[in-house]
């Protein structure tokens, strides 16, 4: 499924919930859902900053050049939004990433619905993730370049 198409199902997901508690009761049950991550990975270089809760994120670069998201929050609210974030992300290319408009946000109503802070911390997230997509797809670039 391509990051537009994960995008346009949670838009349509979200479209039949309009009162704003019940958007945020499935937000949690999102962030419910998120895998544990591995605890050797809650440590400060995994943290992300400008976040007010504390996020741990980190990815991996598969054989096949695609990116794998691991994260948690101590917030469940924050745990649930980078669950979204990871199910749109994760798998792609950093490229994919890279390129990626990431509108459901708006679309879904999170970015007027969340508190300054918590609206930076999205920020942050979504930051971090083109952070390391960038990161490997340097790395690739550098790795294509040493094979020549």
């Amino acid at each position: 499924m391509t990051i537009e198409q994960k995008q346009q199902e949670i838009i349509d997901e979200f479209a039949d919930i309009d009162d704003w508690l019940d958007r945020y009761a499935q937000i949690i049950d999102l962030g419910n859902e998120l895998p544990p991550i591995d605890e050797a990975l809650k440590t400060p270089d995994h943290l992300i900053e400008g976040c007010q809760s504390r996020v741990w994120l980190d990815s991996t670069l598969d054989a096949g050049g695609r990116m794998h998201f691991h994260a948690d929050s101590d917030a469940i609210i924050v745990k649930g939004i980078i669950s979204l974030l990871i199910s749109v992300l994760d798998g792609h290319t950093p490229q994919e990433i890279l390129d990626a408009d990431l509108h459901f946000i708006d679309y879904i109503g999170l970015g007027e619905h969340l508190s300054p802070t918590r609206s930076n911390g999205l920020l942050a997230m979504v930051k971090q993730m083109r952070l390391y997509a960038l990161a490997y797809k340097a790395k690739q670039e550098s790795d294509n370049q040493s094979v020549k």
